[in-house]
């Protein structure tokens, strides 16, 4: 099944703070709604440029996009 992995960009001395932060939010949310998502993940772009993720099947991936607004996206090859 095809897989999308949508980002969330943080900035700045504390985009990893902050990401991480954000990361607890998305977990929050994905067992709220009782989603059958298990990668979610932080990853440091640059110094100043970190960003989190999560990994989502093609069928929710506009229901969680619109709910949630992540800054990007793109397809995801595991």
């Amino acid at each position: 099944m095809l897989k999308f992995k949508l980002i969330w960009d943080f900035r700045g001395p504390n985009a990893w703070k902050i990401a991480e932060h954000h990361e607890i939010h998305l977990k929050e949310y994905i067992q709220l709604e009782n989603l059958d998502i298990s990668i979610t993940g932080v990853e440091q772009i640059s110094d100043n440029h970190v960003i989190t993720f999560l990994i989502v099947n093609k069928d929710k991936m506009k229901l969680i996009r619109d709910a949630l607004k992540p800054n990007r996206g793109q397809i995801y090859n595991d």
